[in-house]
């Protein structure tokens, strides 16, 4: 199976001014990320707000550029892309933002959204755009009539939805899903996300799906990587990452949602997250972890293979 991502060493820092006469410091929002994303696949990326998860995400989408490492999608460099790159990598993937109210151009018509992509990328004419738009919305459950409507017609669910018909509309193989059912009441929830699996079937699609809810991601992903502070944690496949974490932080995530594994010893984090502008020294959960040593407040840990994890702690093997 081919892969349609390929992250190495990926980064991505900011330079915070600090006062007129402070040097500026550094936030590293992403700081050295490496994954595979297969063809028809899902991965997860979970994590606490702050950890880096949406930039990695826009770092994808080619919204923000890359400080160092590589990035490939769909086998061509996506790091530093030619004009005629960039315009293939486009197509190529597309996000479905958080918010379903902010995401769409309230003056336009559902129709007018929709072709958009169409108008810009192609040179199909109106007809054309016309009936692949209408099919678009049929896939995803609106009706004909909704064509004509404007954005602050309809609801959270049926916004989101056209969201997601909109990210489809060039026909991408790669949707970065940042937060995609967060904003919407619980109900409606289950329906949008069983309408992503159906899509992801029909059109072999892969999933880059961003959440903070487990039960969300134990519900799509195929593999789930845990970010902390900019850094990967733990990357397992989902069976194997909700059996048996092998670092403390995702059990401590684990434990914390009710709808997950319930009998499952309750972790409470200590502390609130560290500062990425000024990240603990060593192991940078160590602040919070109720297993830290003074090696993990000296050194910081590097990910490796633990039964079929990749992990970053210097105690996993306590866990198998």
């Amino acid at each position: 199976m081919s892969a349609v991502v390929e992250a190495r060493d990926l980064t991505r820092h900011y330079s915070i001014g600090r006062g007129l006469f402070a040097q500026p410091a550094t936030l590293r929002a992403v700081d050295g990320i490496s994954f595979t994303l297969e063809a028809g696949k899902t991965l997860a990326v979970v994590g606490e707000s702050g950890c880096g998860k949406s930039t990695l995400g826009r770092l994808v989408t080619l919204i923000e550029p890359a400080s160092s490492g590589t990035l490939t999608i769909d086998g061509r460099n996506a790091t530093k892309p030619e004009a005629s790159e960039r315009s293939y990598l486009r197509r190529t993937v597309q996000i479905v933002f958080q918010n379903p109210y902010g995401s769409l151009n309230p003056r336009k018509r559902i129709g007018s959204i929709l072709e958009e992509p169409l108008r810009i990328n192609t040179d199909l004419d109106s007809a054309k755009r016309q009936a692949i738009a209408r099919d678009m919305m049929a896939r995803v459950g609106l009706r004909p009539e909704h064509y004509s409507r404007y954005p602050h017609m309809f609801s959270g669910g049926q916004r989101q939805r056209v969201a997601i018909a909109r990210a489809l509309m060039l026909r991408p193989k790669l949707v970065v899903a940042d937060e995609p059912v967060s904003a919407l009441d619980v109900s409606i929830q289950a329906q949008v996300l069983n309408l992503l699996t159906d899509l992801q079937q029909e059109f072999g699609l892969s999933y880059l799906f961003i959440s903070h809810d487990l039960g969300v991601v134990r519900h799509m992903a195929d593999e789930v990587m845990v970010m902390y502070l900019g850094r990967v944690a733990e990357q397992a496949p989902k069976p194997l990452l909700f059996q048996r974490p092998l670092h403390p932080y995702t059990q401590a995530l684990l434990a914390s949602t009710p709808s997950v594994e319930q009998g499952r010893q309750r972790i409470v984090l200590k502390g609130e997250l560290p500062s990425p502008l000024n990240p603990p020294k060593g192991c940078a959960f160590n602040t919070r972890c109720p297993h830290a040593t003074d090696h993990c407040r000296a050194e910081r840990p590097e990910l490796r293979e633990v039964a079929g994890h990749q992990v970053a702690c210097h105690y996993a093997e306590r866990f198998v």
